[in-house]
């Protein structure tokens, strides 16, 4: 089994990057959003709680959130046998810490956090080609600037905390997307 957290600022690539760790390791993705999605247009009591918090525009507890995705390991044994990919989760430590809880509680970890590490400079450039290229609404100078801004105040702590945990595997996410994954594969392997 392995479980992979993909870690890294907005436009870092962590889409690309993830769909390739899926194909390569067998892996289940866990998108937090879709799963909270799903939940809700199934009517599931989760799903109803869920749904609770986003009417009224709040955001979902951690401790509810990690139900949702102990829901999605326990419900679908089948799915999640080799393992999974955090994508969206966990985005700050008191996260992190009730993700590895709930692990624990399934006798599991998480495996490797996979950090893309992209200049910030690279990163607006992304975001605004990949405005200009798919018409994304929230891909503007002003919006990208509020994103990262939070990204580095609530998000960027974690780095800290998954080296502590001595799971973290920074790749420099610049360059070639075929150079980038063969180096996560390595030091995926490496660990493994």
């Amino acid at each position: 089994m392995l479980n992979v957290v993909i870690f890294g600022a907005p436009g870092s690539g962590k889409g690309t990057q993830s769909e390739r760790i899926i194909k390569e390791y067998g892996l289940h993705h866990i998108s937090t959003g879709e799963v909270l999605r799903d939940h809700i247009a199934r009517g599931t009591e989760l799903g109803k709680i869920v749904d609770g918090y986003i009417s009224r525009g709040q955001l979902i507890p951690d401790d509810l959130m990690v139900r949702v995705l102990a829901s999605v390991l326990d419900d679908n044994p089948e799915k999640t046998s080799k393992g999974v990919i955090f994508d969206g989760f966990p985005r700050t430590i008191p996260q992190a810490e009730s993700l590895k809880k709930m692990l624990a509680e399934r006798g599991s970890e998480v495996h490797a956090v996979i950090g893309l590490e992209v200049p910030e400079e690279e990163l607006i450039r992304r975001m605004l080609q990949r405005g200009k290229e798919t018409g994304r609404a929230d891909d503007n100078i002003d919006t990208i600037t509020k994103r990262l801004k939070v990204y580095h105040e609530q998000t960027a702590p974690l780095r800290e905390y998954y080296k502590q945990e001595g799971n973290y595997l920074p790749v420099e996410g610049s360059g070639d997307v075929d150079r980038i994954f063969f180096d996560i594969k390595t030091r995926i392997n490496e660990r493994t």
